[in-house]
């Protein structure tokens, strides 16, 4: 999953940069408000991490102006306004949680799965199709009653892109753009080998190509 991370200051924002890459989630990191509101203008994103203290534009007039442009992007505000006017005023904005600073980033991380799972409509911890099961807690993978089998970081990343939507079909540049941050080289084709390896790990049929489109996993019955 793709994640916008709008953090002013740089200590901050490259220690949870570099967290959130350990959890497999691709990353790009603004340190304004300016530059948050254009970067969302063109670019799709899972979920938006918000400071509010920021140069610029203030947070909470970021958060505005998302929400006025009906962008229904999962956003998570990350502040050390610990105010109750302050959090309830970014609530009411439409910030979908709040965490204050500092804070430890685990739960940061179960903050982040909690507001995807929620803005996905469902309250359940794993991903499914119904054969296909992807735990976004401890990285595996579990298909019908085998034994789980756990995946390296850009395995699960892919995986999870496509569980998020069984029966889409997704192109390989929106499967690259799930993967890789701004400042990660994209290898060449490294969507195939990934696809590769996950077969060979969870079955051949796990994941099918739809020739000159893309690949999905197959919608749960």
């Amino acid at each position: 999953m793709r994640v916008l991370l709008v953090e002013d200051d740089a200590m901050i924002g490259k220690a949870i940069q570099e967290a959130l890459q350990d959890a497999s989630y691709a990353v790009d990191w603004v340190p304004d408000g300016r530059a948050a509101v254009l970067t969302l203008t063109h670019q799709h994103y899972d979920l938006v991490l918000l400071d509010l203290g920021l140069p610029g534009r203030d947070g909470l007039e970021v958060l505005a102006d998302v929400r006025n442009q009906h962008n229904p992007v999962p956003l998570l505000v990350i502040t050390a306004r610990d105010s109750v006017e302050d959090r309830v005023r970014g609530l009411d904005t439409g910030a979908d949680d709040y965490v204050l600073k500092p804070f430890e980033m685990r739960e940061l991380l179960a903050r982040m799965r909690a507001v995807i799972r929620r803005k996905g409509g469902t309250g359940r911890p794993e991903l499914s199709n119904g054969q296909l099961r992807l735990d976004p807690v401890t990285h595996e993978a579990v298909v019908g009653d085998a034994a789980p089998v756990l995946l390296t970081h850009r395995e699960f990343a892919l995986l999870q892109a496509l569980l998020v939507r069984p029966g889409a079909i997704l192109s390989r540049g929106e499967l690259e753009e799930r993967i890789y941050g701004w400042d990660q080289e994209i290898e060449s084709n490294a969507v195939e080998f990934l696809i590769h390896v996950l077969r060979r790990k969870l079955g051949s049929d796990v994941i099918r190509n739809v020739r000159g489109a893309g690949w999905m996993v197959a919608r749960g019955q």
